[in-house]
């Protein structure tokens, strides 16, 4: 059984309108800040600095932040370990990682909470740089050192992973080929896919495929060992404002009352689940302990027994 498969690890989306309504906050300012940031790259800099794009003449941000070994490791341009995952080099290459981000992002974002989540993913990101430059350095992938890395595909691989750690059984169907899969089959079949490629050398995305490759490696190693992004509350910066619940209003008896009122232990219990729901939207369903997980799984109980 999967993590999400338990009632109590589920957490239903906010409803609404738009296209962005059921969308968590961190998975829809990344895919904003990847859209704005390739517009800018590609239509609005060219256009201020008077400069040509082309195959030979790279944008002027990804000219900056793209990660490779010289510069990130030996020059210590450690920023590139970051910027590179919001960098991409043509339309497809934002569609697909945004689809990817879309669809399979907000899973786990539920599971982290946000603050951790875009831990989770920019550690992803630099996960797969990491292997890209361990394959490099080893010989496995020659005459890399100067190879530009690019894209959020492999934050995205950690996604995938993460999803398939939370619910292996969820089936997904894929456009090309057009066939059905449980999650864990595609995040196998992806991978068996990104080391076929790096051990027979087919096409020139070997480089990519070693950063697919350490992005699932470091998403598979946070889900099965949390304790390692730190305990909840760790990373202040990044900390929501808990919202404060509001008292009950004191009800009034009429001469006739229709309804009893709440009566203590009802408001205690309702306060107890509004706090816990309130810690797993700050750090995720991981962060509860046992008890807590108890009390959701009794009121949930209680609430299905309601007519």
């Amino acid at each position: 059984m999967g993590l999400a498969e338990r009632d109590y690890e589920r957490d239903d989306p906010p409803r609404g309108p738009g296209f962005l309504a059921s969308l968590t906050p961190v998975v829809k300012a990344l895919l904003i800040a990847n859209l704005a940031i390739y517009i800018i790259d590609y239509l609005i800099l060219p256009s201020l600095l008077d400069i040509r794009v082309d195959h030979w003449r790279r944008p002027p941000l990804v000219k900056w932040g793209a990660f490779t070994i010289e510069s990130a490791i030996k020059e210590f341009r450690i920023w590139e370990f970051v910027t590179f995952q919001f960098l991409h080099d043509s339309v497809g290459h934002l569609l697909f990682n945004s689809l990817g981000l879309f669809f399979f992002g907000p899973w786990v974002e539920r599971w982290w909470g946000s603050a951790k989540f875009l831990i989770f993913y920019l550690l992803c990101g630099c996960g797969g740089a990491a292997f890209f430059s361990l394959l490099a350095t080893t010989g496995i992938l020659p005459n890399s050192t100067q190879t530009g890395l690019i894209g959020a595909s492999a934050g995205i691989y950690g996604i995938f992973i993460g999803v398939a750690v939370l619910a292996p059984d969820l089936r997904v169907t894929l456009i090309i080929p057009p066939v059905e899969l449980s999650m864990r089959q595609l995040a196998i079949g992806m991978l068996a896919i990104s080391v076929g490629i790096i051990v027979i050398g087919i096409g020139d995305n070997e480089g990519g495929e070693a950063g697919h490759l350490g992005g699932a490696i470091a998403g598979f190693l946070l889900m099965r060992y949390p304790f390692l992004l730190g305990k909840p509350g760790d990373h202040p910066l990044f900390r929501r404002t808990r919202r404060k619940s509001k008292a009950p209003k004191a009800f009034t008896r009429s001469s006739t009352p229709k309804l009893k009122p709440r009566t203590h232990i009802d408001t205690a219990a309702s306060s107890k689940v509004d706090r816990i729901l309130d810690k797993i939207s700050r750090d995720g369903v991981q962060s509860l302990t046992d008890a807590e997980r108890e009390t959701l799984r009794l009121a949930s109980e209680r609430q299905s027994r309601k007519p």
